[in-house]
């Protein structure tokens, strides 16, 4: 998992008037995103790697040229092409900036990993 590591962190968004929700400090942060390439983990364990193109107030995100990375622990990860894909804002868990070079260097055919378990609430 090291490789995968994402190319930075964001940092915490200032603290807005108590009008201003959790999605006013999520979309501060995504906005600087747009347009790059993004690992978005869902809740239910699933890894989606695509390039940022929107996202809305309840911080649905839109990603395009995207593919899942499917782990196992008896074979290499399987990329599935997804194409351009919406995610519902409610299902993510984590939205970080992919390093390309990084991952270009990566031998996704030689990694095996567990799958990631659902977020348990």
């Amino acid at each position: 998992w090291e490789g995968l590591r994402l190319s930075r962190q964001l940092p915490f968004p200032q603290r807005c008037s108590p009008r201003c929700g959790p999605s006013a400090n999520m979309s501060a942060m995504l906005e600087p995103l747009v347009d790059k390439v993004v690992q978005v983990i869902t809740n239910d364990g699933r890894n989606i790697v695509g390039l940022l193109k929107g996202f809305d107030q309840t911080t649905n995100v839109i990603l395009d040229e995207c593919h899942e990375r499917v782990f196992s622990t008896t074979a290499g990860v399987e990329q599935v092409m997804l194409g351009l894909y919406i995610v519902r804002g409610d299902n993510i868990a984590l939205v970080g900036e992919v390093d390309e070079e990084i991952d270009a260097e990566i031998d996704l055919a030689m990694l095996k990993a567990e799958p990631l378990k659902a977020v348990v609430h």
